[in-house]
């Protein structure tokens, strides 16, 4: 059974909902997820799981969150080389273009991405929820 992490960081709830979405998607696949804020997790767990989600909204001018998430990812980095993750964030403003960021990051880190992300504005309806729960799936 594979052995998923979902770690988010969430200032309005929007995130944390596409991260329950994602959680469900990863139980009903049935494998083991444990979820994470981004205060508790750090890069010595990532080699406890198979695959990881990261889930973080766009801030400012269309960058990670800087206090708590991005510097979290950034000591995860290191060890993202050849595992499997998937990206996922809400947005007030912008295009998506912290997302195109962040994924080409991951990329250059050498992770392998088995979904493209899934962004929406403000809070998930039910097609971005639908998607979630296909990205969850697809880690699994």
């Amino acid at each position: 059974m594979s052995k998923i992490a979902v770690v988010f960081w969430s200032g309005t709830g929007n995130t944390e909902a596409m991260a329950d979405a994602v959680v469900e998607g990863i139980e009903a696949a049935g494998a083991e997820c444990s979820k994470f804020s981004a205060s508790d997790f750090n890069g010595g767990m990532v080699n406890d799981f198979d695959a990881i989600a990261f889930g973080c909204p766009s801030m400012g001018s269309e960058q990670l969150e800087d206090s708590e998430f991005e510097p979290m990812f950034n000591d995860c980095e290191a060890n993202l080389k050849g595992k499997k993750i998937a990206l996922f964030g809400s947005y007030g403003w912008g295009d998506g273009e912290w997302m195109r960021n962040w994924q080409a990051t991951c990329e250059n880190d050498g992770a392998v991405l088995v979904a493209e992300p899934v962004i929406c504005n403000d809070a998930p309806e039910a097609d971005t929820l639908e998607a979630l729960n296909e990205l969850g799936k697809a880690l699994a």
